[in-house]
C-alpha cells in the first residue's frame, strides 16, 4: 500500500507541473501536438487524485455492510481512471489531432520579446517536452521498481504475464499512464520538430492524433484488466492447485468437494472451501486440523487474507456437515 501511494504522488507531483508547462508551450505556438499532450497530463493529473481517492478509501475498516473491507475501491476507481484517459486525453486528442490533418494551416509563429532579448518560441516547446520526458522517467522508474517487486515475489516471467495477473492495479496503472506519458512525450517532440524543419504542420497533427489512438487503446487494455477484478477474479490457476494440492495432502482431508478463491482487494484473497474429513475424527482434532490447514495456507501465499472451511465428514455415499 505504501508503495503504491508514493508511486502515486511521484506521479502526481510530475504530472501537474509538466500539465502547466505545455500549456503554456501550446499558447505560444499553437501546436495541436502540445494541445494534446496538455489534455493528457491534464487528465493524467486527475487520475492520479482518483488513484490517491481509491488507496484511502480502500483502508477504512470493515462494516457490518461491509464485512471484508472496501478494498475493491482501488478496483472501482483504477476502472474510472481508464474511462478518464480514454474520454478526456484520447478522445480530445485523437480529435484535435484529426481535425488538424483535415484542415492544416501553416505554422506562423511570433517571435516572443523577454527582458531586452527576442527567441523563437517553438524553442518552449522543445524545453517542455524534453523535460516532460525527464519528470516521466522519474514518475516511472517509481512504479516499474514497485512492479518488478511484485514480479519477483511472484515469480511472474515479465510485464505482459503481470498485467493479466496482478491485483496491484494501482500501481499497475500508475506504470501504465506513466509509460504512455513518456512516448506521447517522446512522438509529440518527433512531430513538433519535424513541423518546424519541414514547414509541414501535418508532422505535428499526425503526431496528436497518434498519441490519442494510443491513448485511448491503453485506456481499453487497462479497462479490461480492471473488469477482471470488479467482477471477482480468483487467484492465477498455478497458485490456486498448489493451495488445492496443500489441502488435499493435509492429514485427515479425504476429499476436496470445493474449493474457490476470490480477490477481495488488492493482495487480499479469500478461500471457501467445503471439505470431507476422516470420519473417526471426532469435533476437537477436526478443529486442530482446520487450524493447521489455515496457518500453511496463510505462509503458503501472501495474499491469502482469509480461509473458510466448511468440514464434512464422509461415510460412504452419505455426507454430513459438521458444526465447527
Amino acid at each position: 500500500m505504501a508503495s503504491s501511494k508514493s508511486v502515486v504522488i511521484a506521479a502526481l507531483l510530475a504530472n501537474g507541473a509538466i500539465a502547466v508547462l505545455k500549456f503554456i508551450g501550446y499558447l505560444l505556438t499553437l501546436s495541436p501536438a502540445m494541445l494534446s499532450e496538455t489534455y493528457h497530463s491534464i487528465s493524467d493529473t486527475g487520475n492520479q487524485v482518483f488513484l490517491l481517492i481509491g488507496i484511502r478509501y480502500s483502508g477504512r475498516e470493515a462494516t457490518r455492510g461491509h464485512p471484508f473491507g472496501y478494498g475493491k475501491a482501488q478496483f472501482f476507481y483504477s476502472f474510472l481512471v481508464s474511462v478518464l484517459l480514454f474520454g478526456i486525453a484520447g478522445w480530445e486528442s485523437a480529435k484535435h489531432g484529426y481535425n488538424a490533418l483535415m484542415h492544416p494551416h501553416a505554422e506562423h509563429i511570433e517571435p516572443v520579446h523577454l527582458l531586452g532579448q527576442t527567441f523563437d518560441p517553438i524553442y518552449v516547446n522543445y524545453a517542455v517536452l524534453i523535460g516532460a520526458i525527464l519528470f516521466e522517467s522519474y514518475a516511472f522508474i517509481k512504479a516499474y521498481k514497485a512492479m518488478k517487486i511484485e514480479i519477483n515475489r511472484r515469480d511472474w516471467s515479465g510485464f505482459r504475464e503481470a498485467f493479466r495477473k496482478t491485483s496491484d492495479v494501482t500501481t499497475l496503472t500508475a506504470l501504465t499512464e506513466d509509460t504512455i506519458a513518456l512516448c506521447g512525450a517522446g512522438i509529440a517532440l518527433f512531430g513538433v520538430y519535424l513541423s518546424r524543419v519541414t514547414g509541414n504542420p501535418m508532422y505535428d497533427a499526425a503526431s496528436a492524433l497518434l498519441i490519442g489512438l494510443m491513448l485511448m487503446g491503453f485506456a481499453v487494455a487497462l479497462a479490461w484488466e480492471n473488469k477482471r477484478l470488479l467482477l471477482g477474479e480468483s487467484l492465477p490457476e498455478e497458485e490456486e492447485d498448489e493451495l488445492r494440492i496443500m489441502l488435499d495432502e493435509s492429514d485427515g482431508v479425504t476429499e476436496i468437494i470445493d474449493f474457490r478463491t476470490v480477490y477481495f482487494g488488492p493482495g487480499k484473497v479469500i478461500i471457501a472451501a467445503d471439505v470431507a474429513f476422516d470420519p473417526e475424527l471426532d469435533t476437537g482434532e477436526m478443529d486442530d486440523r482446520i487450524t493447521h490447514i489455515e496457518n500453511e495456507m496463510f505462509a503458503a501465499n501472501d495474499h491469502v487474507k482469509k480461509v473458510y472451511i466448511e468440514p464434512e465428514v464422509q461415510e460412504g455415499d452419505r455426507r454430513e456437515t459438521v458444526a465447527k
